[in-house]
């Protein structure tokens, strides 16, 4: 076992390695420094709605077209959102006002959109589609400002500023649609401190943008490609007539202003959308929760144990003459293996690599290794975690294998390897089919899907192999009592002893833990915001785990307590209670906050969210086994038993 250590331990450190020289040198991290005059390169990432959840790349809509279009190289994570980095003919220098220009088609001959692409323009509209640019890897963000209910006075000054992600296609008015075919960019600088006989740096710190709808009579645009811009009040808005063809031009205007964002805190706007008071309500509420709960367990639990184990290991004769009751009873059938041992370990194995997976994923992220702005890294970094988190995951499932008596290790580990990675792989197939007929750029391309294969069979299945081995090689855990020849009769149950109000029992306490800060993921998820609180993620995943342990420890002792031996699968499916209740909330989060209306997104949301569901219930689940395993092993090791 040394020599395993010693091997988990190079792999740790190789795994460290690779993390830190990917985190450190992301391209896009270190700031770029411009001069007066420098092109600053503005690019598209992809179109998105949340009511749709279908995202599209740029140029799926008929907008300008540079005279080369090159894509970004993307990593992984950035592939499976659907970012498609592209170059755009928005021609931007550092520090160089633009009144207004006219954007293609020289010097100022109107764009003509057929029919088709017409109604396509509608459609995105009317599905409130929002456009994705960036400018130095800085995301565009719309100014939304409205004022706070304050008092009278107060209100002519305080405006309350938020930021929406993106800018919106265009807007409805009745039943007409007009598209925002004119951008007035604000960009902000920061002057960097230089020697005075140098010429002065700057760095872009924020991108803002300004949409506006502008008919094309109101554009006077002449032969140097010129526009000027109306008067606010009289100028009407571009419409887009899906019936029939449209005459537009595509303007914008770059304005440039000084600002005292530091390089490092730009992304502060992008994050500061959401209250962080509610989150620190929130821990405050759960710690409190959980550690109330955990003394009155605690209290119960020890206080009972103490007398029951003081009562059996009494050495009187009165013992004789009382009849055995309680958890006691049982010690002869406690460790009886239970049905499907192989499934069991493949799914307690699953959940391990969840789970090691998770906390490292959440740690890195609290280190900040992981910011927005590098794109894409968390959902690489997860990828190649559960994949090498193999090794563990094989391990755990092979000993527990080898405990519960079972032979057939090269067909547990195929099992491990497989079983939920098959799960999560076909729902992503499947869905993925629905993604590919919308011509959604969410569609995992088939060269990402093939390579997401190899790693799976390549990376994955090896190191599961490896240490199911180990695993299954090693001294299985001892359990401190024999199992008896023949199985004991288990008494009538009573009605609150079900498995299914067993469940709704155990889930109510992790998940109240974890509820609002649930509510922050899924917003991430389903409505384009950035989630970047892991420090608060990682209190709640640890408040996750006590209060998991803690549920699933009384549950066990109270089904012993009942003579009811049959605990392995059972303690597994009660802990994971709590999944149960993120499937119902999630449910909730459908109706309530998502206006989602068409059959595919719906599919979408409710294909991912079985996958949150089942991964979630696999990782607590297993977070329960443990602890009511380790439970029953202390409590039947401390009983005498002749």
């Amino acid at each position: 076992s040394s020599f395993l250590q010693e091997r988990l331990r190079y792999m740790l450190g190789l795994l460290l390695l690779l993390h830190s020289t990917d985190s450190f040198y992301v391209p896009g991290v270190a700031p770029i420094n411009f001069h007066r005059n420098d092109p600053v390169e503005i690019k598209a990432v992809k179109l998105t709605s949340s009511r749709t959840q279908l995202p599209y790349e740029y140029y799926s809509l008929p907008f300008c077209q540079p005279s080369k279009i090159t894509y970004k190289a993307e990593n992984l994570g950035e592939v499976l959102r659907g970012d498609r980095i592209v170059n755009t003919p928005f021609q931007v220098s550092m520090n160089v006002e633009k009144k207004c220009e006219v954007l293609c088609n020289f010097p100022n001959k109107p764009v003509t959109l057929t029919v088709d692409q017409s109604k396509l323009i509608a459609e995105r509209i009317r599905e409130d589609y929002y456009v994705h640019l960036i400018a130095d890897n800085l995301p565009v963000a719309t100014r939304l400002e409205f004022y706070s209910n304050r008092e009278e006075e107060e209100k002519k000054k305080e405006k309350d500023v938020q930021f929406e992600h993106g800018y919106r296609l265009g807007f409805m008015d009745g039943n007409k649609f007009y598209l925002h075919n004119h951008l007035s960019f604000i960009l902000y600088y920061h002057r960097e401190d230089v020697e005075e006989s140098q010429e002065h740096t700057y760095r872009v710190v924020r991108f803002e943008v300004i949409p506006q709808s502008i008919k094309l009579e109101d554009l006077k645009a002449d032969e140097k490609s010129m526009c000027t811009l109306p008067e606010a009040t009289g100028s009407a808005p571009q419409e887009i007539d899906p019936t029939k063809e449209n005459q537009l031009l595509f303007t914008y205007s770059v304005h440039w202003e000084e600002s005292d964002i530091k390089w490092a805190s730009r992304w502060d706007t992008y994050l500061t959308m959401s209250d962080v008071q509610i989150h620190w309500f929130s821990i405050i509420n759960s710690v409190v929760v959980v550690f109330f709960l955990s003394g009155i367990l605690s209290m119960i639990i020890i206080r009972t144990l103490r007398k029951d184990i003081a009562n059996y290991n009494k050495e009187d004769d009165i013992e004789d003459t009382m009849e055995e009751s309680g958890w006691k009873l049982v010690h002869g059938d406690v460790f009886r293996p239970p049905q499907y041992p192989m499934i069991l370990s493949s799914l307690l194995g699953s959940g391990i690599q969840l789970f090691c997976m998770i906390l490292i994923v959440i740690f890195v992220a609290m280190l900040g290794m992981l910011s927005p702005s590098s794109r894409g890294a968390l959902m690489t970094t997860a990828c190649f975690l559960f994949m090498f988190m193999g090794v563990f995951g094989g391990f755990f499932a092979g000993r527990l294998y080898r405990t519960l008596k079972g032979h057939r290790w090269k067909k547990g580990a195929f099992c491990t390897a497989t079983l939920y990675p098959g799960v999560v792989f076909s729902i992503c197939f499947i869905l993925n089919c629905f993604i590919w007929g919308k011509h959604s750029s969410g569609a995992v391309p088939f060269p990402t899907m093939v390579a997401l294969l190899c790693m799976w069979f390549g990376i994955s299945l090896p190191l599961v192999y490896l240490g199911y081995y180990f695993g299954f090689r090693k001294q299985p855990y001892d359990n401190p009592v024999r199992t008896n020849q023949i199985p004991r009769q288990i008494p009538e149950q009573r009605w609150y002893m079900n498995k299914f109000v067993g469940i709704l029992m155990a889930g109510i306490l992790p998940f109240g833990a974890m509820f609002i800060e649930l509510f922050f993921i899924f917003s991430a998820i389903w409505e384009n915001q950035f989630y970047y609180l892991f420090g608060f993620l990682f209190l709640v995943f640890i408040i996750l785990v006590v209060s998991c342990s803690q549920i699933s420890i009384v549950m066990v002792y109270f089904q012993l307590c009942a003579e009811d031996y049959r605990w392995w699968w059972r303690t597994f499916l009660v802990s994971g209670g709590s999944a149960f209740y993120v499937l119902i909330y999630a449910v909730f989060y459908f109706v309530n906050k998502l206006d989602i209306v068409e059959f595919i997104p719906s599919l979408l949301y409710f294909g991912y969210t079985a996958l949150m569901v089942l991964s979630f219930w696999l990782l607590t689940g297993t977070i329960g086994f443990y602890a009511a395993y380790m439970f029953v092993r202390k409590i039947y090791a401390a009983v005498k038993i002749d």
